[in-house]
């Protein structure tokens, strides 16, 4: 069971049951935080890192459900036990699946206290193994270790340490699925700000009308259904730094706003007359040409010249080929820590596939595969495992010899480039034709499975003319 110096903080107005709670645990060698409302949780959360919350579902100033909400925010990993009464069962369970760890019904149990709490820390210390597993970022050759031993990646390493040490806001580029989010991480924990909260929002996923409440904030009473006061990200990310990931979706409203916050240090929150200080630092990535959309107004010139301080190319797999061995063997090895198996490593047919193969969903797409590969293996992972095969585009059917010989240039005639293009092209069509078939035809559904955002998803589709349920 996990001792020491964990922190536990009680988050309950109740100030007899913090006193009860504080000394079980200090009995036990832990250490007690205690506070009596919401807000306060927070900032204790923010600036004590504590290894586990209690807290009740009934908190004055901001109530159980929207602390536990701002607190995922804020710490994914942080456990959070509900403490609640029996009448209240069901609001726990409604919590847990919240995002709440476990839950404690009164009377409290000294024993039951203990079992819930040694139980989170456990599973907390597990899941912080494995992220230090996946993205360990110790040092300047941090990133070497996360990504690969390549030159790109060598060269993409320097940039990064360079820029970390700054305050620069920083523009991340690179395709789908390429590393954009570990590199922000990295940029993250090299810099001086890696005590404090990293906060990541995808611009992609979040609907219009909520995106601005969800980086600003709102007051109580904003607008209707606004029954208590939110913080918006960027308040939550005060002294580290907020990610804004597929940049290009924000829309041109929200640019603006976002501009202004960079150029004042300064937030209003959705309904609020007072600024509130926005010390963060911002990163962003994009996957499109943000000045080429400057061209079309659909991204704001002068917010691009703001967040581009600094840019910062990712590479993609394809042209990164001593990475894919490291990074599968890296993968196999994560996964058999989860799944608690001993899958030794890959087959020779296997490797010959993962070097040939283009990867157009790049490192995400290589994870999933190796994943899924060890799931399926008992010992060596073969070529039947990766499933490669059952991707690569299909041979064109023969033509006729009635065919005039003009028709179409032979791919031998074609330059490299062209023939590298019309494969890639193939091969996303047959995999976008085949997730749909799938998922019958549920866009949303393959876009998550994909691991593209539903723009992207949608484009795809028009462009390659693919039938979802006999509809062009």
């Amino acid at each position: 069971m996990a001792r020491g110096d964990s922190k536990i903080l009680i988050a309950d107005e109740d100030e007899q049951v913090c006193a009860l709670l504080a000394e079980v645990l200090t009995q036990e060698g832990l250490v007690p935080l205690v506070t009596h409302n919401g807000p306060a949780a927070l900032e204790k959360v923010r600036t004590e890192h504590p290894n586990a919350l209690i807290l009740a579902l009934g908190l004055p100033g901001m109530d159980g459900m929207q602390t536990l909400k701002e607190v995922r925010a804020l710490d994914e990993n942080l456990p959070v036990i509900m403490i609640t009464s029996y009448p209240e069962v069901r609001s726990a369970v409604t919590a847990i699946r919240n995002g709440a760890h476990d839950y404690l019904a009164k009377p409290l149990r000294r024993q039951e206290v203990l079992r819930v709490v040694f139980r989170a820390l456990n599973e907390r210390a597990l899941k912080l193994r494995l992220r230090r597993l996946s993205a360990p970022v110790d040092d300047e050759t941090s990133l070497c270790v996360s990504m690969g031993p390549s030159e790109g990646v060598r060269r993409l390493a320097a940039e990064v340490a360079r820029v970390a040490k700054t305050n620069f806001s920083v523009l991340i580029l690179g395709e789908t699925g390429s590393g954009k989010e570990v590199v922000a991480h990295t940029i993250h924990q090299l810099s001086p700000r890696s005590k404090g909260p990293f906060l990541a929002v995808d611009c992609g996923a979040i609907p219009e009308t909520l995106l601005e409440s969800e980086l600003f904030g709102h007051e109580k009473g904003a607008y209707t259904g606004a029954d208590r006061q939110k913080l918006g990200k960027i308040e939550l990310a005060r002294g580290g730094t907020l990610f804004l990931d597929e940049i290009s979706n924000m829309p041109l409203g929200s640019q603006s706003k976002l501009l202004r916050v960079l150029q004042e240090k300064a937030i209003h929150r959705v309904g609020g007359l007072l600024p509130v200080s926005a010390d963060v630092r911002v990163l962003a990535a994009s996957n499109q040409d943000l000045y080429r959309l400057g061209e079309t107004e659909a991204f704001r010139r002068d917010l691009y010249f703001r967040l581009n301080e600094f840019s910062i190319r990712v590479p993609p797999l394809r042209e990164r080929g001593e990475d894919i061995l490291y990074l599968a063997k890296r993968f196999l090895d994560l996964t058999n820590i989860e799944l608690e198996k001993r899958v030794s490593g890959f087959s020779q047919p296997a490797v010959d596939a993962l070097l040939a193969y283009e990867w157009p969903g790049n490192v995400r797409q290589l994870r999933s595969m190796v994943r899924r590969a060890v799931l399926l293996a008992d010992d060596v992972i073969s070529e039947r495992h990766i499933g490669l095969d059952c991707i690569v585009p299909k041979q064109p059917p023969q033509r006729p010899n009635t065919e005039p010989i003009d028709a179409e240039p032979a791919e031998e005639a074609l330059p490299l480039k062209e023939i590298r293009h019309r494969k890639i092209i193939a091969l996303e069509r047959e995999i976008l034709t085949h997730v749909l078939q799938e998922t019958g035809g549920n866009k949303a559904k393959a876009a998550r499975l994909l691991q593209i955002d539903y723009k992207t998803i949608h484009s795809k589709i028009r462009k390659y003319g693919i039938a979802i349920n006999g509809r062009g």
